[in-house]
């Protein structure tokens, strides 16, 4: 029945109000507001009107519609002030509202009107006692609020006590309720003066309660905002106190979290006058690009400048589209990043820095070249970075060239794309060059990193060979200062290396690179030296261990090993050193070269890339033992923890090829779980490149698969495997990933039931019925047996009775498998599907006319297990209420076979089979089918 607003007739509102009613006593709620929404439109009788209103209003009560539910209860009141229905409704309402008090006041009119009314005095009893312990806690929280800044503020108080008050604060600011109270009790101001202060524990204490006053609410955060002023964080930032510059730096991401979409409350109308955001967003990025060029800032603030701007200006999505903050950056700031990348330390006046900036200012550069969609933005940021450094070029001053080709340095180590271009340029080769002759050391550290950095495609490499390797041996052999003669060392590394792993492409004489490799090595060990030069050792071997001898030494020398491990705790170097890892293991992407294009090639004279006789498999082994030994995988933990910042996903790749190198003999497993390696390797495989995700989840694979997951990944952290597990089922990995994946979902399945849930939510059943049709015996067996595991599952159940497929068919033919192994899985899992579904039992006789044979043979099998399976859905089948399937199977061969087993002498190692036997016979009996054996008198 359609209403009569629908057909789009004119009623009179009588009508419609009767049409309403009608809707909503039917449970259709949105029609029944639709009816009474064009009656109020239409209605001129206040009375009739009202009523209307009042039950629009009960409408908007079942909606949860409460703001409008009140609004119609009022106009309601309006009209008569003592209509009992409309004034309840706005008390319940307001009751949702959380408008307590007023909620309160209704229903006292309404319990004065009907005093023997039980719900209005229940509901009066309620509200009361609700307003009581609500104005407790606000009057003890205010309380507690004002006693905590009068502690605080206190000069003469003892520090034990500001301390605790300090903390209690804090942790109040992170509660709604809590934040909500500080704000309302003056704590604004209060705040402003503990950071007038100066003392770090205050300030930390007032940073850290803003932090939690900001957290998901937008009007707040920017009353807070206006109240203290951007200016005002940003001085605070640039404290020289790293904790005061972290907590600052937390508390402007809580701020641009709630300004762009943290706070998920509704505002209403008020909200599209009042909270808009965007002034104070443009504000606080112009505001933090101004500190990352600023004399006034300390390392550490310009550091979490950095930081900021790394992570909230480029898109986290590439197909959102939106992408002016990036270009808002680049014309605004690219040229101030520039200026810190072309920083130089050694030289008086420069900016404040750490020795994290320079590398932070690089990785902002890439991510904001990376955002760029179209090639005029791009040649854009180029022109910026040449008209940048072109400007600093002075035949006059060497201080500025310098600052010139640190500058390009650093675009050499974010966007190569940009810095490379600029390398070519006329004059900048030739500038590095006079800067290796001149007869500062300063200016020779710079040229020297630079032509490292420049030298990165082989291409150029091959362009410096000729033109700088006799300069940065002239450097290596002269200089007496152990910081350029390592950088001119790892130079020479750097294009010692430049043919990678082809044997017959070395670019030095024989011995040489191990000789390089050695004074690296050297200087690794050598504690006394300053940690920089000691990381431009690591930078060396990234380079060199691309040779297998050098390899081979390296993993020897386990000092050196152990102190490279020791020094990769230091964020800037983890590149370093998951790429000499990553060499030392050979896990590496290797292309398969076919021998029929190597004899093709050797044909035609083409370069055929040959491999060293130490990249064998024997020696990679013996190599990833040493490394075990050596300590790899607590090295490789604690790289993982590293700041999301500097781990970037291409370091994240490598760690993973790592972990699957050395998870590659079963035997290593254990102790790659016993430092750790297991929970290390979950956060590789959920976040990263995709290749990079493949092999992490490949290395937890094959450890779950042998390991006992519970001990390999402890606590909650077991859930949080299964996803990347389920990734590896997919058909476009390779059978390798598909077997062991099954292996360890099969051995998780086993372990309990919100485990083979969770393998359910994860959409991984498909698949492995996919897989349980595959031509490959150990896939098809390991898909098997891990349906086997997942069947007590309802969901499970329901798959295998639905009709119009083959599932309980491919099971059940499976069972008459040679493969013992697929037969027993195939077998337990019909054996448990028929115990839980006595459907399944009638079911499995109608999918193949071979069933009976197939029982049989299973009972008669010589293994034990699969005897036992076979005789365990024999009994499912007689317990199954269809009698005449229980006739049919007794009438058969099978109860010979029974009773032959059922009399046979008890036998520990075939007991359960005896014993499942027997309690056949029993259910037999007790269906009718066999009588009891009596013996005669």
């Amino acid at each position: 029945r359609k209403c009569l607003f629908c057909m789009g007739e004119m009623a009179d509102p009588i009508q419609l109000k009767d049409e309403g009613n009608k809707h909503f006593q039917a449970g259709e709620v949105d029609k029944a507001i639709e009816c009474y929404t064009k009656a109020t439109k239409l209605c001129k009788d206040k009375k009739v009107l009202a009523v209307i209103y009042r039950n629009r209003s009960a409408c908007f009560l079942k909606k949860e519609s409460y703001t409008n539910a009140a609004s119609d209860a009022s106009k309601a009141i309006d009209v008569d002030a003592a209509d009992v229905k409309a004034l309840f409704r706005r008390c319940q309402a307001l009751e949702k509202l959380d408008k307590l008090d007023m909620a309160f006041k209704d229903v006292q009119r309404c319990s004065t009107i009907e005093p023997k009314n039980k719900t209005f005095l229940e509901t009066l009893r309620r509200l009361g006692a609700e307003i009581q312990a609500k104005l407790k806690t606000t009057f003890s929280t205010d309380s507690r609020v004002q006693n905590m800044f009068d502690i605080l503020l206190d000069e003469e108080m003892d520090k034990d006590k500001k301390e605790k008050a300090a903390n209690n604060l804090v942790v109040l600011a992170r509660e709604d309720a809590g934040a909500e109270r500080i704000f309302q009790n003056n704590g604004v101001p209060l705040l402003l003066d503990m950071l007038e202060t100066g003392k770090v524990e205050m300030v930390l204490a007032a940073i850290r309660t803003f932090a939690g006053m900001c957290t998901g609410h937008k009007a707040r955060t920017m009353a807070i905002i206006h109240l203290v002023g951007i200016d005002k964080l940003c001085s605070i930032m640039a404290v020289d106190n790293e904790d005061i510059a972290l907590a600052t730096s937390d508390l402007f991401q809580c701020i641009n979290d709630s300004l762009t979409g943290g706070d998920q409350r509704i505002y209403g109308k008020e909200e599209a006058l009042v909270l808009d955001a965007s002034k104070d967003l443009k504000s606080i990025l112009m505001a933090l690009l101004e500190m990352v060029a600023s004399k006034k800032v300390s390392g550490h603030g310009r550091d979490q400048a950095l930081n900021l701007l790394c992570r909230n200006v480029p898109r986290k999505d590439k197909k959102d589209h939106d992408h002016s903050k990036s270009l808002f950056t680049i014309d605004h700031g690219l040229k101030k990043i520039l200026k810190v990348c072309g920083q130089i330390p050694d030289l008086p006046d420069q900016l404040p820095m750490t020795e994290n900036t320079q590398l932070i200012a690089s990785v902002l550069l890439d991510k904001l070249w990376d955002d760029l969609r179209c090639d005029p933005e791009r040649d854009h940021y180029r022109e910026v970075c040449d008209e940048y450094i072109k400007g600093k070029f002075d035949p006059n001053d060497m201080d500025r060239n310098i600052h010139a080709i640190n500058a390009l340095s650093g675009l050499l180590q974010g966007p190569f794309e940009v810095g490379n271009q600029l390398v070519g340029r006329q004059g900048i080769m030739e500038m590095m060059v006079a800067l290796c002759g001149s007869e500062r050391e300063v200016d020779q550290m710079v040229a020297v990193e630079a032509l490292i950095h420049s030298s990165t495609k082989m291409s150029r490499a091959s362009f410096i060979i000729t033109n700088g390797v006799s300069l940065l041996k002239d450097i290596y052999k002269k200089t007496k200062n152990e910081k350029i003669k390592i950088r001119a060392l790892v130079g020479l590394c750097k294009l010692g290396s430049a043919g990678g792993d082809d044997y017959s492409m070395r670019q030095f004489a024989e011995g040489s690179t191990e000789k390089l490799a050695k004074q690296c090595r050297k200087w690794l060990c050598n504690s006394a030296m300053d940690t920089k030069t000691r990381k431009w050792a690591i930078e060396g071997l990234a380079y060199l261990t691309q040779d297998a001898d050098v390899k081979d030494d390296f993993v020897e020398d386990e000092p050196a090993m152990k102190a490279m491990f020791e020094l990769s705790k230091d964020k800037t170097i983890l590149y370093a050193v998951a790429c000499t890892l990553v060499n030392c293991t050979n896990s590496y992407e290797k292309k398969d070269i076919m021998p029929e294009l190597v004899q093709l090639a050797k044909f035609s004279k083409q370069h055929v890339p040959e491999q060293h006789p130490k990249d064998k498999k024997d020696f990679i082994q013996k190599r990833v033992k040493r490394m075990l030994k050596g300590g790899v995988i607590s090295a490789l933990t604690v790289m993982v923890k590293a700041d999301n910042l500097l781990l970037t996903d291409q370091t994240k790749e490598m760690l993973a090829r790592v972990f699957l190198a050395l998870a590659d003999d079963a035997k290593d497993r254990g102790m790659i779980c016993a430092h750790g390696g297991g929970k290390a390797l979950i956060p590789l495989a959920l976040e990263g490149s995709a290749i990079g995700k493949i092999r992490a989840s490949h290395a937890l694979a094959k450890i779950a698969a042998v390991s006992n997951p519970e001990i390999a990944f402890p606590g909650e952290r077991i859930y949080e495997v299964v996803r990347p597990l389920v990734s590896l089922l997919h058909p476009e990995r390779d059978g390798v990933q598909n077997y062991e994946a099954l292996l360890s979902l099969t051995n998780l399945a086993g372990l309990n039931d919100k485990l083979r849930v969770k393998i359910l939510k994860e959409k991984a059943l498909p698949e492995i019925e996919q897989y349980m049709f595959e031509d490959h015996d150990h896939i098809r067996q390991a898909a098997t047996e891990c349906m086997c595991n997942l069947v007590t599952c309802k969901e499970v159940q329901d798959r295998y009775l639905e009709d119009g497929n083959d599932r309980l068919k491919l099971l059940v033919l499976m069972c008459a498998e040679d493969d013992e192994k697929l037969q027993r899985a195939a077998a337990g899992a019909l054996a448990m599907l028929t115990a839980a579904q006595k459907k399944l039992c009638t079911k499995m006789t109608l999918v193949t006319l071979q069933w009976m044979e197939i029982l049989q043979r299973l009972i008669l099998h010589d293994q034990p297990q699969i005897q036992h399976r076979g005789l365990v859905i024999v009994y499912n089948i007689l317990n199954s209420d269809d009698n005449e399937l229980a006739k049919k199977l007794i009438e058969s061969e099978i109860l010979e076979i029974l009773t032959v087993i059922g009399k046979a002498m008890d036998n520990p190692k075939r007991q359960l089979v005896i014993d499942v036997a027997r309690t056949c016979l029993v259910k037999a009996m007790d269906l009718g089918l066999i009588k009891p054996f009596t013996t005669p008198s």
